[in-house]
């Protein structure tokens, strides 16, 4: 949410603008201002929402005209004024005000404000305001709503800067549909996902407990049982679908945000999309998606032990049938709340641990998790964001110390390891790396056209650590051993070939000579596919051998 507001004032001269602002800084009426008040500046500890907020006022005499296109372009919300008492002032609402603003290319909510409402003696309401303003709020969609006030009184002063603010930092338009009295899609969309994210068991309900929780995230604060009961009354009294015997459905949940919305209470759906990521367009925000991270050189990232908790307690809850392992349409379920299986255009799940039905088990799931986050951890970062990882996401994931202080110490503290695999065609390196999760062996050659990439755990010393295999295609491995901010990221380089075919092992000379070039030192493997054994088990020095 935005720190600053500008409420830019415009209006036929003579209509009050001046002393509506002169009323609120003085709380009282002052009946001889100057023609142009300067710019008002309110501190954030004396306004609602802890904003800075800057007044304008503007004239429209001909020496003020280029003065006031600029000042157009820079307000963030434009109060229109007009006197009651002057139908022509309210006429040029419509008819030249809007327009006008319109015609300068500017977007931003517009507040009507009808000032001289004394005028009208002891009853100061205006039982035809609604007839009269809607028509031009039905043409002109920018107009947030209309307020009639007093500046002699004073009267409805600060309801004025009131709602103008709230133009800004809580707007109907991105959320409501004015016309049809419904919630537009973008609102529908992001309040279905929250939805889905605070129904915790996943039964398609909101029960008291989750609630309660949703209320603790958004406002600080849990609900007593019966403003609990009392929320749901009112939901059940007007959406018979909205409520049922266990808590909150999600057309309760719609139709809530809905009533808040009509009822002026903005700043509490705002409120809860806000706590959830998202921004004034509806969109999650970047920041929220991927805060900044310090990735040194020679360090990886993996993830922390709260982050293998959050990915462990995930697949827990939407393991439904409790076989320990998701089946496609309970990873769809799961992905839910985000654009989609970030693994969709990869060979997953033959990259990582399956049963023989091709569900992904418990350390399957944690494996392709520990792949991405070496691979991509910025990947991560946003599905932890898309899944809904309680707090900052950075302490879902750790960054490693540099390798070559690792090589130095002779001890090494990370927990995931990337081996790079090279060969020629037909020299078995997808069949190594289907080995490596003990999937069965095909005859038939596929060639590699565009990097694969595998995961499992593997057993060190008694603790549990993973390796990623991954291989890049015939046609980009000699890019890669010449590229050394990639074979940086890399732990070990693993030659296959076949012993076999004296081609496959000329092949691997070649890509032994670029690698001595390219690589700094790094350890090396090589594989034997035709005898299915590592030729030296014991990984060397590049520079050594």
């Amino acid at each position: 949410m935005r720190r600053d507001v500008r409420i830019l004032l415009l209006g036929d001269d003579g209509v009050g603008k001046s002393t509506l602002i002169t009323s609120l800084i003085k709380e009282s009426f002052v009946a001889n201002v100057q023609h142009v008040i300067p710019e008002v500046t309110i501190p954030p500890e004396v306004t609602p929402d802890n904003v800075t907020t800057h007044i304008v006022d503007t004239s429209t005499r001909p020496e003020y005209r280029d003065t006031l296109e600029t000042e157009i372009r820079k307000a963030h919300v434009i109060c229109i004024v007009y006197a009651i008492d002057e139908p022509a002032t309210f006429n040029r609402l419509s008819g030249h005000w809007l327009p006008y603003i319109r015609s300068l290319g500017v977007n931003v909510p517009v507040v009507l404000v009808g000032n001289k409402i004394d005028l009208r003696g002891d009853d100061v309401s205006n039982k035809r305001l609604e007839d009269e303003v809607v028509p031009i709020m039905n043409d002109f969609k920018e107009v947030e709503t209309c307020v009639e006030c007093s500046a002699k009184q004073p009267l409805n002063v600060s309801e004025v800067f009131y709602f103008a603010q709230k133009a800004v930092l809580h707007p109907t338009a991105p959320l409501y549909d004015s016309r049809e009295h419904v919630l537009k899609p973008a609102c529908v969309d992001a309040l279905q996902r929250i939805f889905n994210l605070c129904d915790l068991d996943k039964d398609g309900v909101l029960d008291d407990a989750e609630l309660n929780e949703f209320q603790r995230k958004c406002f600080n604060a849990p609900l007593q049982l019966q403003e609990l009961e009392a929320v749901k009354e009112v939901v059940k009294e007007h959406e018979t679908e909205g409520v049922n015997e266990i808590g909150l459905t999600e057309v309760g949940f719609l139709f809530l945000h809905t009533l808040f919305i009509q009822r002026g209470r903005l700043e509490t759906t705002w409120t809860v999309l806000r706590q959830f990521g998202y921004g004034d367009d509806l969109t999650l925000r970047e920041s929220f998606l991927c805060p900044r991270v310090e990735i040194p050189i020679d360090c990886s990232v993996e993830l922390s032990p709260k982050g293998y908790q959050f990915f462990t307690e995930l697949f827990q809850v939407f393991d439904k049938d409790k076989d320990s392992a998701l089946k496609k349409s309970e990873l769809e379920a799961l992905f839910k709340t985000s654009p989609g299986n970030p693994w969709a255009h990869t060979a997953f799940p033959q990259t990582t641990i399956t049963t023989e039905l091709g569900a992904v088990t418990l350390q399957g799931f944690l494996a392709q998790w520990s792949m991405t986050t070496m691979l991509d951890y910025q990947l991560t970062l946003r599905y932890l964001a898309y899944l809904g990882f309680e707090g900052d996401t950075t302490t879902a994931i750790k960054v490693t110390r540099p390798r070559k202080i690792d090589r130095r110490k002779g001890k090494v503290q990370r927990n995931v390891f990337l081996c790079y695999v090279f060969g020629a065609p037909k020299s078995g390196k997808t069949s190594l790396l289907r080995g490596f999760l003990d999937k069965p062996f095909s005859d038939q050659y596929e060639p590699t056209a565009r990097p694969f990439a595998v995961v499992n755990s593997v057993e060190i010393k008694g603790a549990e650590k993973y390796l990623v295999m991954e291989e890049f295609g015939t046609q980009y491995e000699a890019e890669v051993l010449q590229n050394k901010k990639r074979l940086d990221k890399c732990d070990l380089l693993c030659f296959v070939f076949d012993s076999s075919d004296v081609n496959s092992f000329s092949y691997v000379v070649n890509l032994r000579y670029i690698s001595q070039v390219a690589a700094d030192g790094g350890p090396i493997q090589y594989f034997d596919s035709g005898s299915n054994v590592p030729v030296d088990c014991n990984a060397g020095r590049v520079s050594g051998r």
